[in-house]
């Protein structure tokens, strides 16, 4: 499955993209503002565990965010579908290698994904939670059409430090 953006396409994740990735994922500039569950440093291994859990998805729900052009792996985007109540409002997360940041690639790309979402996935909300560090990725979802829900104070810890949550959603 492939979802086609201006200059890069969403697709299924594949063994090549294990080099890739690790290349563009080892950074902590993107592992700053990401949960823990993605790890620092970010290792070829790590690349490798992360493509197998994602072959043969279904629903199809991580997608790999491809230069249009190369077709490599630039960064990565998906839905973390949800539970009992939250079952039709799946969590958005995304990241982009960093040489490819200020482009409009990440909005246009949860954009895509959100129609899909929508249309595909029956959700009825999409969720987004983004660190208070991380003033970019709340551009990116406002650029989108996400609304701010609000911002949970003092509720994770990231590096030894506590911060704030900010939620962000769009409706159907």
């Amino acid at each position: 499955m492939k979802i086609q953006g201006s200059t890069f396409t969403l697709r299924e994740w594949h063994w090549e993209d294990a080099l890739p990735l690790q290349h563009h994922a080892n950074n902590s500039l993107i592992t700053d503002c990401l949960t823990d569950r993605f790890p620092n440093p970010y290792t070829l291994e790590d690349a490798v565990k992360w493509i197998a859990a994602r072959q043969n998805q279904d629903p199809m729900i991580n997608f790999a965010i491809a230069d249009l052009d190369s077709d490599k792996v630039i960064g990565g985007i998906g839905l973390e579908l949800q539970q009992d109540i939250y079952r039709q409002t799946p969590l958005l997360g995304y990241w982009l290698g960093e040489e490819y940041w200020g482009r409009g690639i990440v909005t246009e790309a949860t954009r895509l994904l959100t129609a899909y979402a929508f249309d595909t996935l029956e959700a009825i909300c999409v969720q987004a939670r983004v660190l208070s560090k991380n003033p970019a990725s709340m551009r990116v979802l406002e650029k989108a059409g996400y609304v701010k829900q609000g911002v949970l104070q003092h509720s994770v810890v990231k590096a030894g430090k506590i911060l704030d949550e900010h939620l962000y959603a769009i409706w159907k």
